[in-house]
């Protein structure tokens, strides 16, 4: 079993990345041959500082090895080192119906939400389809917003061997049900396009000052809250803390007499011991740049083998060589 996933350094990495995408990269890299990218080409569709993507590239590096992602069992590289994708997504393109890109939720909502379309933005779904086609992926770890983007590079793939005969696996998504969409500050689905994240890493002075300035209503303390599994707080605390603890805390807060101050240090003292000894790797890391790039160069030379044979064979099938 191949697994491939990738994730943007389009700013810095929150916990809706962590629990959407990173853990269960992580748990994945035990269970098949795990292939995952730093996607840089894909973050040219939003970001538009050479500076400060370079900057982002080495922070998701840093974040992803310091969570535990082990380079022994899976291949870590950057995107742009491996062009072969790029000329896959041609290939992709030509077959890709315009209407399937026009109905894609990611662009729609994108558009809506006031980002300026470019055309990386409406073909985002075909570079994605050549990242998991170029390595005959399996499995697709992805969080439940981006389940059409793999269903789109399935169909494509259909279309291109229905034409070219036999040359695409076709992968499958693999979504954890319990963490598909973990809400931000203001409620929404946790995404920097809202600036509505909590980091992974960051100081713990503005972090705690984020998470207090969390918005809750106005009901007093002792007023039971039979909504309580509604409220942001303890949705954040279930990905934090002991199931038991959790639930405690949500059953409190539905009786009454929890104060909203209260919940949200209960939250961030679990939130910050969570991530404390991924802290003080991603501390080491950081003095270790060497040993990081490092990782990333051998990663890409083996994913770039796997690619090479894929592209080869696509490019043959459709009468390229």
């Amino acid at each position: 079993m191949r697994i491939l996933s990738g994730i943007q350094p389009s700013g810095a990495l929150h916990i809706g990345n962590y629990f959407g995408m990173m853990q269960p990269a992580m748990e994945l890299q035990n269970e098949g041959e795990a292939y995952y990218f730093i996607a840089n080409y894909h973050s040219m569709t939003s970001l538009f500082d050479a500076d400060q993507r370079r900057k982002n590239t080495t922070a998701v590096a840093l974040d992803f090895l310091a969570c535990g992602l082990d380079p022994a069992k899976a291949v870590f590289f950057r995107q742009s080192d491996v062009p072969e994708v790029t000329e896959l997504t041609w290939l992709l393109t030509t077959l890709t119906p315009m209407p399937m890109l026009e109905n894609c939720h990611s662009y729609k909502d994108k558009i809506a939400k006031g980002l300026k379309p470019n055309h990386g933005l409406f073909a985002y779904p075909v570079l994605m389809a050549a990242d998991i086609l170029i390595y005959d992926s399996n499995i697709v770890p992805v969080g439940r917003d981006q389940k059409q983007h793999v269903e789109v590079t399935r169909d494509i793939a259909v279309k291109f061997n229905m034409q070219y005969g036999e040359t695409f696996v076709l992968p499958e998504p693999r979504i954890r049900a319990e963490v598909s969409a973990v809400p931000g500050t203001d409620g929404q689905k946790m995404s920097k396009s809202y600036d509505n994240t909590i980091e992974i890493f960051g100081e713990e002075k503005p972090l705690r000052k984020k998470i207090m300035r969390l918005v809750m209503d106005s009901r007093p303390p002792e007023e039971p809250k039979p909504d309580a599994d509604q409220n942001i707080a303890i949705q954040l605390l279930k990905l934090f803390a002991p199931a038991d603890l959790a639930q405690q805390t949500e059953d409190q807060l539905r009786a009454g007499g929890l104060g909203y101050g209260d919940l949200k240090k209960t939250l961030f003292e679990h939130y910050w011991n969570y991530f404390k000894k991924a802290r003080a790797q991603r501390a080491e890391l950081e003095n270790n740049l060497d040993h990081v790039n490092q990782v990333l160069k051998n990663s890409a030379q083996k994913a770039r083998a796997l690619a090479s044979t894929v592209l080869d064979r696509a490019k043959k099938n459709c009468g390229l060589s």
